[in-house]
This record gives C-alpha cells, sequence and structure tokens, in this order.
C-alpha cells in the first residue's frame, strides 16, 4: 500500500523543497539587498526620520537605537523573517493538499450518483482512483442483483399463485362434489378422496418448499452438528427413493465409499440428498437410470448424483442454485415444485463449509457436493438409523 502513493509523496516533498528555496532565496534576497545592499542606506535614514518625527529622538539618539535594534538584532530579525517566509511557503502547499482532500470529497459523492463517469483524480491520487472505481463497480454489481432478486421475488409469488391455485381448485371442487352428490358410488368416493388427496399433498410441498427457504434466510447456523456416517446416509435414502425410481422405470447404482464420515447436522443435510435426487427422478428419461457416487477426495467426501435427462444450458448451470430462479416455469410446474429445492441445498451445504454444483453433457446431468472429512471418528463410532455416528 506504502508504494502506491510514491508519486503522491514525491509530489509533497517536492512542494516542501520549492517551498523552502523560495523562502530561502527571498531571505537572502533581504540579507544583500534590503539589509546590506542598496536599499541599507535608505532604510537608515527612513529609520532616523521616523524615531525623530514621531518619537522626537535626535539623531545621535536615533542612530544608538538603530545600531543597538536592527543592526545588532541583524540575525535574529533574518531568522525570524526566514521562519515567516517557510509557514507562508508551507501554508501554500497545504493549500494544494486540501485541494487534493476537495477532490476525494467530490469524487466520493459521486459514487452514490446514478450513471455518473468514472472517477477521475491527479496522477498523484491514482491508488484512490483505483479504489473509488472499484466500490463504484461492487456499488453497481450490488444494486443490480438486488433488483434481480426483487424481480425473482415477484415472479415467485406469481408462480406459487399459480402453482397453489390449480391444486386448491382440485380439492375445492373434489370436496365440495363429494358433500353435494350423495349419489357417488362408494368406488367413486374413494377415487375423488385419493385425488383430493394428492393434490392436498402438492399443496404441502409448495408451501413447506416456500418456508424453508425463507427459514434458511434466517438462520445463518447449520444447526447441531455431530459425526455422520455419511455412506450409511446415502444407503438408507437409495432404499427409500426405490419406490419414486419404480415409478418411472429408473434404476439405480450406488457406488458408495464405506465409511465417509461428515460433521454436520443429519437432518439438514438429508435433506439436500433428497432434495437433488428428488430433482434427478423429476427430470430423469424414463427407463434411464440414476447414479449415486461417494468417496474420499483428499480432505473432502464428493457426493455425485447423476441422471440421464435433458441437457441444461450452460449459462444456466450456476443459476439453477439461487434463489427465486426457474429454469422452466413451465417443466417446474409439471413436477410439482416451487422451483426451490436446489436452493435449499446450496444453502445448507455452504452453511457446513462445502460446495454444490452441476455439469451437464448433453445426455448426463450431475451433481458433485463436496463436504470437509471429519477429522476424527472415522473408527469407533457406532451408526444408528438416521446415519448419525455414536461412540461405542
Amino acid at each position: 500500500m506504502t508504494e502506491k502513493y510514491t508519486r503522491l509523496k514525491l509530489k509533497m516533498l517536492l512542494w516542501v523543497i520549492l517551498g523552502t528555496l523560495i523562502a530561502g532565496a527571498v531571505g537572502l534576497f533581504l540579507l544583500e539587498v534590503v539589509v546590506d545592499g542598496v536599499l541599507q542606506d535608505p532604510i537608515y535614514r527612513l529609520f532616523i526620520w521616523g524615531a525623530g518625527a514621531l518619537f522626537g529622538q535626535s539623531q545621535e539618539a536615533a542612530d544608538l537605537l538603530y545600531q543597538e535594534y536592527i543592526r545588532g538584532n541583524k540575525q535574529e530579525i533574518l531568522t525570524l523573517g526566514t521562519m515567516v517566509l517557510m509557514l507562508i511557503a508551507f501554508y501554500v502547499a497545504m493549500g494544494r493538499f486540501t485541494r487534493w482532500l476537495d477532490e476525494i470529497r467530490t469524487a466520493t459523492r459521486r459514487l452514490l450518483s446514478d450513471g455518473a463517469e468514472p472517477v477521475e483524480l491527479p496522477r498523484e491520487l491514482k491508488p484512490i482512483q483505483e479504489d473509488l472505481n472499484a466500490i463504484r463497480r461492487q456499488l453497481s454489481a450490488r444494486e443490480a442483483a438486488a433488483r434481480e432478486t426483487e424481480q425473482r421475488k415477484g415472479d415467485l409469488v406469481a408462480f406459487l399463485a399459480h402453482d397453489l391455485k390449480t391444486p386448491l381448485t382440485s380439492v375445492v371442487g373434489y370436496l365440495t362434489l363429494l358433500r353435494d352428490d350423495p349419489g357417488l358410488t362408494a368406488e367413486q368416493r374413494a377415487k375423488f378422496t385419493g385425488i383430493a388427496l394428492d393434490k392436498a399433498q402438492r399443496l404441502q410441498e409448495l408451501l413447506g418448499e416456500f418456508f424453508d427457504i425463507s427459514k434458511m434466510d434466517l438462520d445463518s447456523e447449520a444447526g447441531e452438528k455431530g459425526p455422520i456416517q455419511l455412506s450409511m446416509l446415502l444407503e438408507q435414502l437409495a432404499d427409500e427413493f426405490y419406490p419414486l425410481f419404480a415409478e418411472k422405470r429408473l434404476t439405480c447404482s450406488p457406488q458408495i465409499q464405506p465409511h465417509l464420515v461428515v460433521l454436520g447436522d443429519p437432518d439438514k443435510l438429508a435433506r439436500v440428498f433428497d432434495n437433488v435426487l428428488r430433482n434427478a427422478v423429476s427430470y430423469s428419461t424414463p427407463g434411464g437410470q440414476v447414479d449415486i457416487l461417494a468417496q474420499a477426495q483428499g480432505r473432502s467426501a464428493e457426493i455425485t448424483i447423476r441422471n440421464q435427462g435433458l441437457e441444461i444450458p450452460e449459462g444456466e448451470l450456476s443459476n439453477i442454485f439461487e434463489k427465486f430462479y426457474r429454469l422452466d416455469a413451465a417443466r417446474s410446474s409439471r413436477t410439482g415444485g416451487a422451483g426451490l429445492g436446489l436452493a435449499i441445498a446450496k444453502e445448507i451445504v455452504e452453511l457446513h463449509g462445502g460446495t454444490i454444483r452441476c455439469e451437464s453433457n448433453g445426455t448426463l446431468t450431475s451433481f458433485i457436493i463436496s463436504l470437509p472429512l471429519h477429522k476424527e471418528g472415522r473408527h469407533g463410532l457406532r451408526r444408528n438409523r438416521a446415519g448419525l455416528s455414536e461412540p461405542k
């Protein structure tokens, strides 16, 4: 940082040296020209006249006063005059410095102006100019991000209003039919009741996702952490998803390295893999395959959930994890989600010090989750059903 202001320091030093040289030159001029030079006699006569005319001193008395107070203190008078001149020179140099401060102040105010041109300062203040322009770019980026977030929130409200209205209308319609039509057969009543229940469950899922992402905004902690047997947790989830795999004729091939232990909240991490697996099932080609891969990579556990399905455009790969973002509103509605599952997963993974990313090559879409491995507890841990490891 010190090296950045070398030009400024040199410029200020130059001003100080220039002021000192000017003060010295003026002092030398006073000594050689005024005191001991061509003006010496006129000053002497002026002093004698003033002493006599103003104070009634005789010429002899005035001459003694001149010799005692002027000639006798010549060095002190010159020193005092030089100091005064140096103070004046320093004041002039400080005037330049205060002008720089005024320019910085004006440039700082421009940071908050919409559509303002980049900040421009003198060459000596180039480091400050670069910093102010960097701050201006950051502020502009944050404002753009805030506007985009607000727009997505508005879109989310519109999507939710649409997604909630359809199943709610069905629930009300079928329940009204069950209440008002006593002639329905037991088979029809069972069918309509089942449809109403399915629609109500979809409403519950939509509202659950919405409240979960809202809660994540307020909850900055990962919850109560403990050692988790990640390998067992993934195996259990693969078993629990068997009915969903079978419904779409999907096959699942878990390849999970044993004894992977991470530190975290088991419920929240289970929610991560549940959301990603549901996304894989929703967008998989019927009759395709879903792979669950997990292995240690250095100090991290890397989990890959891969499915066969439509390609995600490269420009959308990073956006799909953002809050209030939907890649395809119609497709998201069709699969029954509110488009928040991946945003929730990203929030939880990052709270655990990990990362999540997506890759798509046209036929395969892979979600890669990386979590720090637990330094202790790889051995001597007893697994419970939730995947939480406990001491033996």
